[in-house]
């Protein structure tokens, strides 16, 4: 099991960038696939982007394709996920989460969540 904090969020205008990390700890980090997920204001909570254990695959919703890129160092046990070319409609408070299926995090199939770093994108 690896625990997992969200950071780098904060107060952009729209077409700026952010770069989000989430730091995890244990010794097993390099054997999950992780994901980003995001929650607005009187909405469901949305897949992100995703990547593979080695980082070798990765998948994005389509409201981001272009825009956003997920990445990882297994040295580090952190992911990041870059935004560019930020949009209002992206803000939200956005999460991270791990399976050792990346079936599991393309679903957002989990029972728990942690508590996720806001992003407000300003018109």
């Amino acid at each position: 099991q690896v625990q997992l904090v969200e950071s780098g969020g904060g107060l952009v205008q729209a077409g700026g960038s952010l770069r989000l990390s989430c730091a995890a700890s244990g010794r097993t980090f390099s054997s999950y696939a992780m994901g980003w997920f995001r929650q607005a204001p009187g909405k469901e909570r949305e897949f992100v982007a995703a990547i593979s254990w080695s980082g070798t695959s990765t998948y994005y919703a389509d409201s981001v394709k272009g825009r956003f890129t997920i990445s990882r160092d297994n040295a580090k046990n952190t992911m990041y996920l870059q935004m560019n070319s930020l949009k209002p409609e992206d803000t939200a408070v956005y999460y991270c989460n791990a399976d050792r299926s990346l079936g599991v995090v393309r679903r957002a199939d989990f029972g728990s969540w942690g508590q996720g770093t806001q992003v407000t994108v300003s018109s």
